[in-house]
């Protein structure tokens, strides 16, 4: 199963056998009042500097959120697109649940981009997966519906199975569905990372498809939270979570670690590269 997203010079595929793609997580205003203040003022210089620094930092896609209250997302959606371009030639992930703001940002981009996300409620399947089609670019699918995040694996399995139904009823390869099971903080519900867990196996044994996931989710609450995000990230790969949303900076050493012991690195060249370069960077520090 293989999934294509590109830039107009660089293109990656998310695929079973290939190193886990990382998709850089902190372009997103979610608790973040600087970036909230900056995107109300429809400044981006603080978008194009995190755009810049993740990529140094290892990320091989951009998740671009720009959903703030107050922000108008079809306007500043494609503007923040615009501006990521002009800093770095990564591919993108446009992030939002407004199909016109990704409509805008569809227009303008240049490449074939990942979309984030669909769910299995009516009006996002029809809206959404129908830019997805027009635009020929791959989506992610989170397994959440009308009624919210299931709290059962059972149920997300069966959203799963219904999003990818759907798309690939409207023509949708299922090379370019990328399902998303729903990471819940683990210290609000004890069995939040069970079931996770549970839906990953299911997902991947009956459709096969590929996964992602953001990772930082779990720990929310709870201290040490780096330690957390970083250990769930090798289970998570191990399960078959292959573009994890995440701050790559964290939890970079931690997936190539697991990589190398999947049989993901060949040699295990890239784990031994990064090693290298962050001993070395510690030397100087």
């Amino acid at each position: 199963m293989e999934t294509r997203i590109a830039s107009t010079t660089r293109e990656v595929i998310i695929s079973d056998n290939g190193p886990t793609v990382l998709i850089g997580e902190r372009i997103n205003p979610s608790g973040k009042k600087k970036l909230q203040d900056e995107l109300l003022a429809g400044k981006l210089d603080l978008v194009r500097h995190e755009a810049i620094q993740q990529v140094q930092e290892g990320a091989d896609i951009l998740d671009v959120n720009v959903g703030a209250t107050g922000v108008d997302e079809v306007t500043l959606l494609p503007a923040a697109v615009e501006a990521i371009m002009e800093v770095t030639d990564v591919p993108l992930c446009l992030d939002s649940g407004n199909p016109r703001a990704l409509e805008a940002a569809l227009k303008v981009y240049r490449g074939r981009p990942l979309v984030n996300s669909v769910t299995a409620e009516h009006s996002s399947l029809s809206d959404i997966l129908a830019l997805v089609k027009e635009h020929d670019c791959a989506v992610i699918g989170l397994t959440m519906d009308e009624k919210g995040i299931p709290r059962d694996a059972a149920r997300r399995v069966e959203l799963a199975h219904y999003i990818i139904d759907t798309a690939t009823q409207m023509g949708i390869s299922r090379h370019d569905i990328i399902i998303d099971c729903l990471n819940m903080p683990a210290a609000a519900n004890a069995e939040a990372s069970t079931a996770l867990i549970e839906a990953l196996i299911e997902v991947r044994s009956q459709l096969g498809v590929n996964m992602t996931l953001g990772i930082s989710n779990i720990s929310f609450g709870l201290p040490d939270r780096p330690l957390l995000n970083g250990v769930f990230m090798s289970i998570a790969v191990h399960l078959g979570v292959n573009c994890p949303v995440v701050d790559v900076a964290k939890v970079r050493p931690y997936v190539l670690a697991a990589d190398a012991l999947l049989g993901k690195d060949q040699h295990m060249r890239r784990f031994i590269h990064d090693y290298r370069g962050r001993q070395k960077q510690a030397s100087h520090g």
